[in-house]
């Protein structure tokens, strides 16, 4: 049993429990080789949905399993805890940052064509933001759409995008408007539409099982009714996800510093060194309970800020700083955890290595800490 169990309702325990069972069964005897591979395999999305796992936290009037974003926590801190690596659990989720501005502002078209087939597994999406000159600072992006008729033609690039080499459908941030934040749209953009092609797949330090790649448009041409929602106000819709995708990024953060935890706990109880186990020593049981108090610490303020998220707060700074406290926990801990398991912390065969190399995105994905501190320290009245 999880020391980590408390603060769970009956039902999400359920969750928290099938997700784990889920990855037991079908992710762990697989993930080397995704890992190797370099992508996860599509079936993988139909499985998740037929576990009912793919669409939870998503409404069932959109082809979702229903729930809150507490729910969607409950399944993400199971898969993390039974071994999930990040690159697993962006590319398999990418959903989570690709079609909620359609649910929520987009056409019945878009989400009868996109949404629907993206929860039942049958489609993948991804959500293509950052430019090659453009990272955090999203109002600056330069990929241009410009109305012509019936459709818009795009032109730009985009990079480090999530899924986006076995994706079928990139929701876009494009500008259609002014400079800054007020010209900003988001577009669907179908795989296969003349114009836009994959450049080439990075390679990266960590998240291996992930794919992700460079996007080029040019002239790339979609119908009008591929706008999600109304012209410019693409940045309002991408902010108004921004938390829960920090929220998640935070759920990552912990889950992998918890996983790692249990790992070291293990080894340090099994590995014998001067005739006794690791366990043994007082500096080795220091650090576990230390990892341990920065895990609960992670863990309970995250799921603090997703529960007044529920209950319809206001928690932008909050998420950021949520987002901080557990990626740092992720860092520190993964580090500690290499520590404990010597050589053999630092072999590939080792699943803390993994975790090592995959934790040191958090700090950077969906807004540098440096980023967020700024913007939390203006919401908070500090600048």
């Amino acid at each position: 049993m999880s020391t980590f169990n408390h603060g769970w309702t009956p039902e999400q325990l359920a969750l928290k429990q099938s997700a784990i069972e889920f990855t037991r069964r079908e992710v762990t005897p697989h993930l080397d080789q995704w890992e190797k591979d370099g992508e996860l395999p599509r079936e993988l999305q139909k499985r998740l949905a037929h576990a009912g796992l793919l669409g939870v936290g998503v409404p069932e009037e959109v082809g979702g399993d229903g729930g809150t974003l507490l729910d969607i926590c409950a399944a993400q801190e199971g898969f993390m805890e039974a071994g999930w690596s990040g690159g697993a659990m962006a590319s398999a989720f990418t959903h989570g940052i690709a079609i909620p501005h359609i649910i929520q502002n987009g056409s019945q078209e878009l989400i009868d064509t996109w949404v629907r087939p993206t929860l039942s597994g049958d489609l993948i999406g991804s959500m293509a933001v950052t430019e090659p000159g453009t990272g955090s600072d999203v109002a600056s992006i330069s990929t241009r759409a410009v109305r012509d008729g019936d459709h818009w033609v795009i032109n730009g690039a985009k990079t480090f995008i999530t899924s986006s080499v076995r994706g079928d459908f990139v929701t876009t941030a494009v500008r259609t408007g002014e400079a800054g934040a007020h010209g900003i749209s988001m577009i669907v953009v179908p795989k296969g539409t003349p114009g836009f092609t994959v450049s080439r797949k990075l390679d990266k330090m960590g998240w291996l099982a992930s794919d992700t790649g460079e996007l080029s448009y040019v002239d790339v041409r979609v119908p009008v009714g591929n706008l999600v929602g109304q012209e410019n106000h693409g940045f309002y819709y991408i902010a108004e996800n921004f938390v829960t995708e920090r929220i998640f990024l935070a759920l990552m953060g912990y889950g992998h510093a918890m996983r790692c935890l249990a790992l070291s706990v293990q080894y340090c109880k099994d590995r014998e060194t001067f005739g006794k186990p690791l366990v043994k020593n007082q500096v080795v049981r220091a650090k576990l309970v230390e990892m341990h108090r920065q895990v609960a610490v992670a863990r309970g303020y995250t799921l603090e800020v997703a529960q007044r998220y529920v209950a319809g707060e206001n928690v932008i700074a909050e998420a950021c700083l949520a987002k901080q406290t557990a990626v740092d926990t992720a860092v520190w801990v993964a580090d500690q955890a290499v520590q404990l398991h010597g050589g053999m912390g630092y072999m590939r065969e080792s699943e803390v290595e993994r975790h090592y190399r995959d934790v040191r995105l958090l700090p950077i994905g969906g807004g540098a800490t440096e980023v967020l501190t700024d913007l939390a320290a203006k919401l908070l009245g500090y600048s």
